[in-house]
């Protein structure tokens, strides 16, 4: 049996290939972020004694396929990244001869980065205007489709819009998300090699677990 040591070094340089099923029609994804805790205080001694400097996250972002369930992309990241520069990282992990249909996320992606990657895929943006937000200059299609997006929003209202586009599709990444913080809320590996693979054979799992069977959630009026 290897010992601790040997596991760690191994740990370092193993690729972690993460089983996917593919549905038939073009993919529709959901797009969302966690931060995972890498070290510091339990929540019970936060709760007493409030945070430390000692306390460090990292981030996972996460690209799930809503027809199958299963996260067709993942990127890991230090807390200070943001979620938007990420996105066309994501995409780039789906083959090229997959088309992409709509793209949905929240307000922290309404980006021209996003946008533009998006639109390369030939996908649709289905983000949620920022507050305050405003008119783009109408220089590309991403453009164009996103200023449409704010005027339908001015026109309908934001609430009316999320119910039109189906944006709260959105928490059923959420509920990935605390799937994955199921594994436990912290990350035992220190450096951020083996913290990916760490990820990434929790992503894994989390795939293979849903192609043993799901819940079928039916809408009932």
């Amino acid at each position: 049996m290897p010992d601790f040591s040997t596991l760690c070094q191994r740990q370092k340089s193993v690729s972690i290939q993460i089983p996917f099923r593919r549905a038939g029609g073009d993919l529709h994804l959901l797009i969302d972020s966690t931060g995972v805790k890498m070290r510091g205080e339990g929540e019970w001694q936060v709760r007493k004694h409030g945070p430390s400097r000692r306390r460090q996250w990292r981030k996972v972002h996460s690209a799930m396929d809503t027809t199958t369930g299963d996260i067709r992309g993942v990127e890991f990241t230090s807390s200070r990244e943001g979620d938007s520069p990420v996105l066309p990282d994501l995409l780039a992990q789906i083959p090229a001869e997959q088309p992409i249909g709509t793209v949905t996320a929240d307000g922290a992606y309404d980006t021209r980065t996003c946008h533009a990657a998006i639109a390369r895929r030939g996908g649709t943006a289905i983000i949620p205007i920022r507050e305050n937000g405003r008119p783009w200059k109408d220089d590309s299609p991403a453009a164009q489709a996103r200023n449409e997006n704010l005027r339908a929003t001015k026109h309908f209202g934001p609430a009316f819009w999320k119910r039109l586009t189906g944006t709260h599709a959105r928490s059923r990444i959420e509920a990935q998300m605390r799937r994955l913080k199921a594994f436990g809320e912290r990350i035992a590996s220190r450096d951020p090699d083996r913290q990916a693979a760490e990820i990434h054979t929790r992503i894994a799992l989390m795939n293979r677990f849903s192609a043993l069977g799901r819940a079928e959630i039916t809408r009932v009026a």
